[in-house]
């Protein structure tokens, strides 16, 4: 239970004990609030008595509270749409939620996917740079076999050409002996 106590105010010059639970500043600052909306109205029209002055007070404070009392009730009306579409709102928040760690389980899928493409390119480069190797090491060898057939060629063309001048050399010694066989046969006869 709330301890009530008494707090002495001074309004529009009288003292007044107020007897409650509220807080001691905030009852201080209604009162500080009403005398000076009282001596308010009062400067403004030297007529108005005390009485007066006071009950004006409280009309305008009675307006300034109705105004707010209705700006609070449209508010409220305002709130309570955004306080109805809350709920869909959170449905739709654990939708999203839901979609972005299915798009977030395919993007690392895909990194994986990624990297393992990554990876095969890697190896099939390093293929490719050895078969490249290897075909330069062939050529070369090809370019060194061809240069050897070309100066194999080139001896048995001249084996052929001395082959020729040989055989017309024996033909010229065969006809000489031919030649000679014949005189020595014509001596015989």
């Amino acid at each position: 239970m709330t301890e009530k106590k008494k707090i002495n105010i001074l309004i529009d010059g009288r003292n007044f004990t107020v007897v409650g639970s509220d807080n001691e500043d905030y009852v201080r600052t209604l009162a500080v609030y009403v005398d000076k909306k009282i001596k308010d109205l009062s400067s403004k029209n030297d007529r108005l008595c005390q009485t007066m002055s006071a009950t004006l007070a409280a009309l305008n404070i009675a307006d300034e509270l109705h105004k707010i009392k209705s700006k609070l009730e449209e508010l409220e009306d305002q709130s309570k749409d955004p306080m109805e579409k809350y709920g869909s709102a959170i449905d739709e928040l654990r939708d999203a939620k839901s979609t972005i760690e299915s798009l977030e389980k395919q993007c690392q899928m895909y990194k994986d996917d990624l990297l393992k493409s990554k990876m095969d390119t890697e190896y099939i480069t390093k293929e490719a740079i050895e078969y490249e190797q290897a075909l330069e090491l062939k050529e070369k060898e090809l370019a060194d076999s061809q240069k050897m057939i070309k100066t194999l060629q080139d001896k048995v063309f001249n084996n052929q050409i001395e082959l020729i001048e040989t055989k017309k050399e024996l033909g010229e010694v065969i006809r000489r002996l031919d030649n000679e066989k014949n005189i020595f046969a014509k001596e015989e006869v």
